[in-house]
């Protein structure tokens, strides 16, 4: 329940996305919580593949692999330019995972349900597995499309053309949009072209994996908004009546 000094606050908030029609979500760590074992569980098989396709340890592995994906936006486009890498291969080695842990959310799909307007996924995924986890999670229903990195020519956020892939496939016009990402540098360019920008962060307590240069606090220019709690903040989106 929301208490009543919160109301005008929610209300302002809400007030800011007045003018959105298309609301665009990340896939991995955004639609599911960072601290599902989903992710991990991909981030290993990426490590794996790299190991059998180059013959080194699991240290270097991982060290080329992170290095791929700071300069490239994800590890794939590193190993597509540099080493002739099938992605296809790639695709369907990394994701194949076992997603029985993600539980359906249905919190999540009546807030997103309820926004008003269009709802798609932008992910460096793949399509395949954007639809397999959403599914997972119950709310593979709600999106018009997914636009993957296929549908993008293996360009990846936060690269611009990427975005500017994504916006002409779908008609999507930046500035009555709204992004939500768990990655603050894949919210510049969106944010640059008047998308209002969301920073899912992991929830309290939860342990930060990620590399230093990842982390981000909600305090840059380019993040309009912070919540680790997606579900909630979208519900507050659309909450009109007041608190009983």
């Amino acid at each position: 329940m929301t208490e009543p000094a919160d109301q005008p606050r929610l209300l302002t908030i809400a007030n800011r996305f007045a003018h959105v029609d298309t609301w665009v979500f990340d896939l991995d760590n955004t639609l599911y919580p960072a601290s599902s074992d989903l992710w991990p569980k991909i981030d290993h098989r990426i490590t794996l593949f790299m190991i059998r396709l180059f013959g080194l340890d699991g240290m270097s592995s991982r060290a080329l692999q992170k290095h791929y994906y700071k300069q490239y936006g994800t590890t794939l486009r590193g190993l597509m330019t540099e080493h002739g890498v099938d992605a296809d291969a790639f695709l369907k080695f990394v994701h194949d995972v076992d997603r029985s842990s993600l539980l359906p959310n249905h919190s999540l799909a009546a807030a997103i349900a309820a926004l008003p307007g269009r709802k798609l996924i932008l992910t460096n995924g793949s399509r395949e597995h954007a639809l397999d986890t959403a599914k997972q999670l119950a709310i593979d229903h709600i999106f018009e499309d997914v636009f993957d990195i296929v549908a993008a020519d293996f360009i990846a956020k936060p690269h611009e053309e990427a975005y500017e892939r994504f916006c002409d496939r779908h008609a999507v016009e930046p500035k009555r949009s709204a992004l939500f990402e768990d990655i603050a540098r894949n919210l510049v360019i969106p944010h640059a072209r008047g998308m209002t920008t969301v920073l899912v962060t992991p929830e309290a307590g939860h342990e930060e994996k990620r590399e230093a240069w990842e982390i981000a606090h909600g305090r840059e220019p380019h993040v309009d908004f912070t919540t680790n709690d997606l579900a909630g903040f979208l519900e507050g989106l659309t909450a009109t009546s007041q608190p009983q």
